[in-house]
């Protein structure tokens, strides 16, 4: 029985995208290759693993041992690869990166722009996640580095500074508070509120505050994604409460008012780097690091 990495990886494709056409696309393969290399790995391994419709694609019972077993086996050949580039003494391969919306918006491309023109062999593999997790991916290795704006480094990882991305309230024009020079927290919740993504650190410290002040939080509506929250905010479904990296972002024109929120835990607000805790790490990781931490000179 011979099964190549490469069907394997096209396999794993497919399960993702849920569609052969899109899979195709995905890898820049004729869909018909691609369905004959699917059908030649059910041969190899002697069982149908997809279920196929003019809808898209179902994995079979074999077709989900088949899709976790596959996985577990293109991650070890991709951190082989990258291991052996690695003592090649090229800083090259692939650095698997989780970041959350705010660092990716606001501070992310400026430093992942420099670190390509730097190391133009390494590949970063982005996944945006909430800040949880990011220290979850980071924990269970599934990321070689990782953004966040969680404030605890738990045992088995290291942390450095980020950026500082203080919280803001964007409001529209005509607001009644839209002309003040800064705001506190109790100021603000007296109007209706649109939430940013339930369960993400910022709905967490939000709610966290408001339940340490005895209020309740009027939220209108809650969305998943900064320009929804300030598309919702422009519209006057009500305020929004958000890092300065997103307002800079999406609440730039003249359809908002940003005002600075008066509060020590949202003016202090920053991001971190975090990794897993190793003795040595691969070239590439450590070169994202300190680029991502300004200690490129520092080594």
């Amino acid at each position: 029985m011979r099964i190549d990495p490469y069907s394997l990886e096209l396999f794993i494709s497919v399960v993702e995208e849920g569609s052969i056409a899109r899979a195709a696309s995905r890898n820049h393969i004729a869909p018909s290759a691609l369905s004959r290399r699917i059908a030649d790995l059910e041969s190899a391994i002697g069982a149908a693993l997809l279920i196929r419709s003019p809808s898209g694609v179902q994995l079979t019972e074999a077709g989900q041992h088949a899709y976790s077993s596959a996985r577990s086996i293109h991650g070890q050949l991709e951190r082989m690869a990258r291991e052996v580039r690695s003592m090649s003494g090229q800083i090259a391969g692939v650095v698997r990166l989780h970041a959350n919306a705010s660092a990716i918006v606001g501070f992310l491309p400026e430093r992942l722009r420099s670190f390509n023109a730097r190391y133009p062999l390494v590949d970063i593999a982005l996944t945006e996640q909430i800040s949880d997790e990011v220290i979850r991916a980071c924990l269970d290795d599934r990321a070689d580095v990782g953004i966040s704006a969680s404030t605890k480094t738990p045992a088995g990882l290291e942390s450095w500074h980020f950026a500082n991305d203080p919280l803001m309230v964007v409001l529209p024009p005509d607001h009644e508070l839209a002309s003040a020079a800064a705001l506190s927290f109790a100021e603000a919740i007296r109007f209706p509120l649109v939430a940013l993504q339930a369960g993400g650190s910022l709905d967490q410290t939000l709610k966290e505050h408001a339940e340490a002040a005895r209020a309740a939080l009027n939220v209108t509506v809650t969305v998943n994604s900064f320009d929804a929250q300030c598309r919702m905010v422009e519209a006057g479904l009500g305020i929004g409460i958000v890092p300065t990296s997103a307002a800079s972002a999406f609440a730039g024109s003249r359809n908002f008012a940003r005002v600075p929120l008066r509060e020590t835990w949202g003016s202090g607000r920053c991001l971190r780097v975090h990794a897993p805790r190793k003795s040595s790490r691969l070239k590439a990781v450590q070169a994202l690091i300190d680029t991502l931490t300004g200690s490129e000179g520092k080594r």
